[in-house]
């Protein structure tokens, strides 16, 4: 089923009672969200759905360079000094920009190995696009190559730092072409309570120019409120999800984006880039200026191991694989 939902999209996607279906058929992977439903106190069955709403109010922790004192903090942190002079000041402006850029982190080989794999899963059938028709979903269960890539320590190790918890590798997303996505932050489609607790990486897999539709981040906009299912109208219901709800999200985007002046930048890379962006960090694809032109990159998303992982746009709790 979950194939399924992953290759296709339409009203069915809205029910919220297909994914009770979803979760029923994959309770061993639901076994991480009941025992944070247990360590925070969520009254609920991990069947049902569930949103920003549905959980304790008040919880006042966040990530330890979330707060104003993250520089100081910075300044003094022994475990900062593990890492290279490059390293140490890219992660000195995170609290600031909201992202760290490790530039030659994988090797023309490295690279190489990935994209061959890629090409392989495709031409053997393994892996398919969803829905959008660019993003291939989850690559990295079904192969070893990528497996390792995406457990590369020099990049959880960043993670590890800049969220001051373990995390763990939920997601991989594949693409041959650019996404052209519209400015979003994660957190609304991968959630955790308490808030903050989800990163992303995105490795360049081949060269990154103003034509191929690069990665658009905007600078300091991970400090803006985090954008919820309450704090804009969605149109959904007890049974559905809006039929438009993520058209008016990105219409609620926008407007912070034009608000907040946050400027956008292009992340024009060479293969083997990482850039590693906070939970809120609004994001996207910019437009091709030729359409269809090879953009190949992955994108790494992972929560830290002992928050409560969830989708706040879909409403249900976040499905792990044991090992990721």
């Amino acid at each position: 089923m979950r194939k399924w939902l992953d290759r296709y999209y339409g009203r069915l996607r809205k029910v919220k009672v297909n994914y009770v279906l979803l979760n029923f058929f994959n309770m061993k992977k639901l076994a991480h969200a009941r025992r944070m439903y247990r360590k925070y106190g969520v009254r609920r069955s991990v069947l049902l759905p569930i949103n920003s709403s549905h959980l304790p109010k008040g919880t006042s922790e966040q990530p330890w360079l979330d707060g104003p004192e993250a520089h100081a903090k910075l300044s003094a942190s022994v475990e900062l000094r593990r890492f290279d002079p490059a390293t140490r000041e890219a992660i000195m402006r995170w609290p600031s920009d909201g992202y760290v850029i490790l530039r030659g982190l994988f090797s023309a080989d490295e690279v190489a190995a990935m994209n061959a794999e890629v090409d392989r899963l495709i031409s053997d059938k393994v892996v398919d696009f969803n829905f959008t028709g660019r993003k291939i979903m989850f690559a990295f269960h079904h192969s070893e190559v990528l497996r390792k890539h995406v457990h590369d320590r020099r990049i959880l190790d960043v993670m590890d730092f800049l969220l001051g918890k373990k995390v763990r590798v939920f997601q991989s997303i594949n693409f041959l072409t650019g996404s052209e996505q519209h400015a979003h932050s994660d957190s609304i489609h991968m959630t955790t309570h308490p808030l903050g607790y989800m990163i992303a990486a995105w490795i360049a897999l081949e060269p990154m120019t103003p034509d191929n539709g690069p990665l658009i981040y905007h600078t300091g906009s991970h400090k803006l409120p985090y954008l919820l299912n309450n704090s804009y109208d969605h149109g959904g219901n007890r049974f559905v999800i809006g039929d438009d709800a993520y058209a008016r999200y990105e219409e609620a985007i926008d407007k912070e984006i034009r608000n907040g002046g946050f400027p956008a930048q292009e992340f024009l890379a060479q293969p083997g880039d990482v850039l590693i962006w906070h939970a809120n960090l609004l994001h996207g694809g910019k437009k091709m200026t030729m359409p269809n032109a090879s953009r190949k990159s992955m994108v790494i998303h992972c929560f830290a191991e002992d928050v409560l992982c969830y989708h706040e746009l879909t409403q249900r709790a976040a499905l792990m694989e044991d090992g990721d």
